[in-house]
């Protein structure tokens, strides 16, 4: 399944957005837009079907809900947060859209509470609250029928599909040294990045590994093939081995490892982990700024690899990035950026084929790169080095 479309209201920086999703988007803005943070919307719904999390620990995880509601909000939705979702099937005839309302109990404890729960297949409801057992038993409202096992059979694949979405942010530090992270299996920063692989079955395995090795061989200089390999205490490292004038090749591994090229194995690797498994591969991948420590070269063909990918039966990837050179990329249409623009009012989000004056400069032969520019940089940012250092 595909998500095509997100609604947000009140969530963190975004009073309201409304987008249509592609299988290739990105996501572009100054600091501090709210880049991040529309990933954040899939990643809470994830987090809310996701067993051994659920719908309060979603929000408490965030800081509770005056952290995810919108500074902006007053009386927009009623002060109350909706985030809501719509799914197509490629290989079925089937769509879904799942919405939740939520906001925060007036007495007590003032818990996260569901004002609405609403979810459809094919234009019929299959979910509707709050119900009739919900007026009669009001702390149901403190949990979503999404994380239930008993209450969604009738839209589980919606669950189901929002439980396999990943997101990669990888920190090479903790890959180097895993002991210094405390998230543990699931770590987004990377520090169960190996484990990952070592628990993937060998022969999809040792594939996935030549493939990645094989793109390597373009980027890294030198590089002629990449191993799992388990040391004698039992801990797995990523051993690369580089051709040189000796007979022998020369080892390294991730501890040796440049973090660009670290962020690019497992920038490949989380790509394959959603490549060809049909129902039950990979849902979206959400990554932000792919391409941090990168030669420019190499960030030039992300957005290749990514259309590749997909063409394979590749994952759904939506990206932040404040890369020109990734924008500069001629197949990339207005309907798969995602323009944000701060104001007083919050964070407005649209499509470049939703911003008036994208086509004109098109027509007149300017690329995305050069349009995007004056839009996602500070008006004032040339004072920097001088209101720095004025005394």
């Amino acid at each position: 399944m595909r998500l095509t479309h997100l609604t947000l209201h009140n969530w963190r920086n975004f009073k309201e957005a409304d987008l249509t999703l592609r299988d290739r988007m990105l996501v572009v803005g100054p600091n501090a837009s709210g880049k991040s943070n529309l990933l954040d919307a899939l990643r809470f719904l994830r987090d809310v079907a996701s067993p051994g999390g659920g719908f309060q620990q979603a929000v408490e995880s965030r800081g509770g809900l005056p952290r995810v509601r919108c500074l902006a909000a007053r009386n927009h939705n009623a002060g109350r947060v909706t985030m809501g979702i719509a799914l197509r099937d490629d290989q079925q005839p089937r769509h879904w859209s799942y919405e939740v309302t939520f906001t925060r109990e007036q007495r007590g404890q003032h818990r996260p509470i569901l004002f609405s729960e609403h979810a459809e297949r094919n234009g019929q409801v299959v979910l509707q609250r709050p119900d009739q057992q919900d007026h009669d038993d009001p702390e149901r409202l403190t949990q979503t029928h999404l994380e239930q096992v008993g209450a969604n059979r009738e839209f589980r694949a919606v669950a189901e599909f929002l439980r396999t979405i990943t997101y990669l942010h990888l920190v090479p530090q903790l890959l180097r040294n895993p002991e210094r992270a405390s998230n543990g299996r699931d770590d987004p920063f990377g520090s169960d990045f190996l484990l990952r692989i070592a628990l993937t079955p060998e022969k999809t395995r040792t594939r996935r590994l030549r493939r990645v090795s094989s793109a390597l061989k373009a980027a890294v200089p030198q590089l002629d093939q990449l191993e799992l390999v388990q040391d004698a205490t039992g801990d797995w490292h990523l051993e690369a081995r580089y051709a040189h004038w000796r007979p022998s090749p020369a080892r390294q591994n991730e501890r040796d490892l440049s973090d660009g090229t670290l962020r690019l194995i497992a920038l490949l690797w989380s790509l394959l982990e959603g490549t060809g498994r049909g129902k039950k591969g990979r849902g979206p991948l959400l990554l932000e700024e792919p391409e941090l420590s990168l030669h420019t070269s190499v960030i030039r063909e992300l957005p290749s690899i990514l259309s590749r990918v997909h063409g394979d039966g590749g994952p759904q990837v939506l990206l932040t990035t404040h890369s020109e050179e990734m924008l500069r990329d001629e197949g990339l249409g207005k309907d798969e950026v995602v323009l944000l623009k701060t104001s007083a009012e919050g964070t407005v989000a649209k499509t470049l084929d939703g911003v008036p004056d994208v086509q004109p400069l098109l027509d007149a032969n300017l690329n995305l790169a050069e349009i995007l520019a004056p839009k996602t940089t500070p008006t004032e940012v040339r004072y920097l080095p001088f209101r720095f250092t004025e005394p």
